[in-house]
């Protein structure tokens, strides 16, 4: 399959335990919440403003799809964690008779690299019909340990 996880290694997203305010699956990869009320963790309300930052020109409004580049939604229901990090991080080259799609790597480009966790948090959760397809209206606060991260991968001294 290219590099694409099957069905068994997406994992169950239901989060178990959180960290810092990131969420984790059973299999220690990050995850989203969604609360009663529709109130969304941070990554994943981060998530779905760094995709349409970064994103949605190639792959769609929400993770959809286009004419161009795959729906991400749909991916994210079968690839793994460690897959999606790869691809978004050194590119991947798909080539038919009819099409060759490219995506680009952006493990160079803090705007995407520094993210990749919150990109890939807001996509399970709309592979998994977590959240709509609009900005989520409420959302936890960003935490102390995340503005560290965030501060220190795209190079802010403070």
């Amino acid at each position: 399959m290219g590099g694409v996880a099957s069905a068994e290694d997406a994992g169950d997203p239901t989060a178990v335990k959180s960290e810092d305010g990131k969420y984790l699956d059973k299999d220690g990869d990050p995850t989203f919440k969604v609360a009663p009320d529709g109130t969304v963790d941070w990554y994943t309300y981060s998530g779905y403003r760094r995709y349409h930052s970064e994103c949605h020109v190639c792959h769609g409004p929400d993770g959809m799809g286009s004419t161009y580049a795959p729906a991400l939604a749909t991916s994210l229901k079968t690839m793994s964690y460690a897959d999606f990090m790869g691809v978004v991080a050194s590119g991947r080259k798909n080539v038919s008779t009819s099409q060759e799609n490219v995506m680009p790597a952006f493990g160079d480009n803090p705007n995407v690299a520094c993210y990749m966790d919150d990109l890939y948090v807001y996509l399970r959760a709309r592979a998994n019909d977590a959240v709509g397809r609009v900005r989520p209206a409420k959302h936890e606060d960003k935490s102390e340990a995340y503005n560290k991260a965030e501060d220190a991968c795209m190079g802010n001294k403070k």
